[in-house]
């Protein structure tokens, strides 16, 4: 695609009107790197806010882009996105469970132009997801490419679950969310090399993006001596955590969006944007 960002700092807030189409206008200039995943490495975190916020600042640039919570034992990102949740079964469940179903009905239109999710549903049991093997993960996320120009995995930091490798399988680009721990970089490197073990390459994975900081005293030293590229560091900030319980968008509803936090998430944005 090779398309750079327009001033992306300056435009985070702009309105974004109801989209009335399914996939309609898909960008001919395919991005070459389309699948982003994220995995939360440690406490303090919440994914959520940060692909709900980030799915939206990408959308803002014209492209579809599809959230996919795999975290399909608690998910939440359809309260985030302020979307109905799905009934028992429906959504990402009947994906995995018919390759011909129909993604027009399971995927699920925001309010917010161009921006799309696919959310397993609260009232599935969780044993419904126990059998699907890595191989059916990754033709779920194989088909949504063909509709969708950015997909935006929320991945849920279990190991054995195969919605766990088979995201980091098919992701192009990958980061992990930490807070200030003194085990993020141990959390990290057991999950890359359990990845590696079973054949999932982590070379893909070495993006870390800190989150709710609270400017402590944190070495980053060995993050990087380890060769980890930080990306971004969000602010703590309240107002996205109180926006999300509200089922809003810290960048679009907030009229007192923190600079800080506004400049860190278009640094990902850019990221993303430039990959070619």
């Amino acid at each position: 695609m090779a398309r750079k960002s327009k001033e992306i700092a300056g435009i985070l807030l702009e309105k974004a009107s109801p989209r009335d189409q399914f996939n309609v206008d898909v960008q001919d200039d395919k991005l070459l790197y389309s699948v982003f995943g994220f995995i939360p490495a440690t406490d303090c975190t919440d994914n959520a806010i940060l692909i709900s916020n980030l799915g939206y600042a990408l959308a803002l640039q014209d492209y579809n882009v599809c959230i996919v919570d795999f975290k399909v034992f608690y998910p939440n990102l359809y309260l985030y996105l302020d979307v109905p949740q799905n009934k028992r079964g429906n959504g990402l469940l009947t994906v995995l469970k018919d390759d011909k179903a129909d993604l027009r009905e399971e995927v699920k239109p925001t309010k917010y132009n161009r921006l799309y999710l696919l959310s397993p549903s609260p009232q599935d049991l969780m044993e419904e997801y126990f059998d699907f093997s890595m191989d059916k993960v990754c033709s779920v996320l194989e088909n949504l490419k063909k509709f969708y120009d950015i997909l935006l995995i929320d991945i849920p930091n279990n190991p054995p679950l195969e919605f766990c490798l088979g995201a980091m399988k098919q992701s192009h680009l990958g980061f992990f969310t930490v807070s200030e721990r003194v085990d993020a970089l141990s959390n990290i490197t057991r999950l890359l090399d359990f990845a590696n073990s079973l054949g999932v390459s982590a070379a893909k994975f070495i993006n870390v993006i800190f989150m709710n900081m609270q400017d402590i005293k944190y070495d980053f030293s060995m993050i990087k001596k380890m060769q980890f590229n930080v990306v971004a560091g969000l602010p703590l900030v309240k107002g996205a955590a109180a926006d999300a319980l509200e089922g809003k968008l810290y960048l679009k509803d907030n009229p007192l969006v923190n600079s800080l936090y506004k400049k860190e998430m278009a640094r990902i944005v850019n990221m993303i944007l430039e990959q070619s």
